[in-house]
């Protein structure tokens, strides 16, 4: 009797225990349920999310061989450091001869407004030519005029007539061909003029020829274009390169870095632009970061796929779309720099 009555107390002890935590499960379950029901009519969850940056790649504008490598992979990058150096050789040969050729250019145009002073001062010497046969013809005008009335009154001969009327007409020629000397010399000064304007367009070509050697000179030298982190490196020293082509990526830590969030269309009904969301990366489980929405794609993500889907060949089947939403983080640099681009991500939006 005594043995039936310890394992009675005993079976009591335990359906007691066991009743206890039942009860204590069953109420664990109840709260759990509610703050699920709670959470899902108050907030939208994906863990369809990822973090974002810009990532940009570097490339070469000259082609030519890689002569220095200046950055190691995964290098921290601050705006204007030197990441590469390519041979410059050529590049420096043609800038030299932009150089000489501009100066000759320029010489030409020294020559042409000498040229412009001598024929100016020959043309004020036309007219002192143009002055002296004027005299002159003036002279022998008068001198016909004299002999033709003596030779009226047969006081001078046929031949000193004849004389005077030669001499004047030396004179008269003398005096055109010192005219037309002048208008010579003056459409000279005005060819050379017109000369000049084409060598200063000349000049004008050659500077753009020396600034454009200029320019290749500087592409020889790559620098970084903001602050960021390189990534991985797949050139070596020596190796030829092409305008274009691609030499390293950078990560962009200025413009700060983002969540993509892709929301099933049924969610998106209560999103907005500056609405507050929660963020937690899978690499950091126990940590939380805030962030605001800044923009929600036009479209869903399936339409800015290579091959959007087309509903009208016939072979239709209904598929919950999702809709990338753009999330900015608001958390300082220094809290989210452990955040990587591509890492995934869960994301929850309060319901306004």
């Amino acid at each position: 009797m005594k043995t039936q009555n310890n394992y009675t107390q005993t079976d009591r002890l335990i359906t007691k225990i066991t009743a206890w935590i039942a009860g204590i499960i069953t109420i664990a379950l109840a709260v759990w349920g509610v703050i699920t029901v709670i959470d899902l009519y108050s907030n939208e969850e994906t863990n369809d999310a990822q973090v974002e940056e810009y990532i940009n790649p570097i490339t070469s504008r000259v082609i030519g061989y890689i002569r220095e490598i200046k950055y190691e992979e995964n290098q921290e990058v601050k705006k204007g450091d030197t990441l590469l150096i390519i041979d410059n050789s050529e590049y420096k040969l043609q800038q030299e001869e932009g150089e000489a050729a501009l100066t000759n250019a320029q010489a030409q145009i020294n020559v042409l407004e000498s040229n412009v002073t001598t024929t100016s001062k020959m043309t004020e010497a036309g007219l002192s030519q143009i002055a002296s046969a004027k005299a002159k013809l003036l002279r022998q005008q008068q001198d016909y005029d004299r002999y033709s009335k003596l030779f009226k009154v047969e006081s001078a001969t046929q031949q000193q007539l004849e004389n005077s009327r030669a001499a004047l007409d030396v004179a008269t020629s003398e005096y055109q061909a010192a005219k037309e000397n002048y208008q010579a010399s003056l459409s000279k000064v005005n060819d050379i003029k017109a000369q000049k304007g084409v060598y200063e367009a000349e000049i004008l070509r050659r500077k753009a020829l020396l600034n454009r050697s200029k320019l290749d000179v500087g592409y020889t030298v790559i620098r970084a274009p903001y602050n960021g982190k390189m990534g991985r490196r797949t050139i070596q020293e020596g190796q030829i390169i092409q305008p274009g082509q691609t030499l390293a990526f950078i990560v962009d830590q200025d413009a700060g870095k983002w969540v993509i969030a892709n929301f099933k269309e049924t969610q998106i009904e209560h999103m907005h632009i500056n609405g507050s969301a929660e963020i937690t990366a899978d690499a950091f489980p126990g940590k939380k970061f805030k962030g605001v929405i800044i923009s929600l794609s036009p479209a869903t993500g399936a339409r800015f796929s290579l091959l959007p889907p087309d509903n009208s060949t016939g072979n239709f089947v209904k598929i919950v779309q999702r809709i990338p939403v753009k999330i900015k983080l608001t958390e300082s640099p220094a809290v989210i720099e452990q955040l990587r681009a591509g890492m995934n991500a869960n994301v929850t939006i309060k319901k306004d």
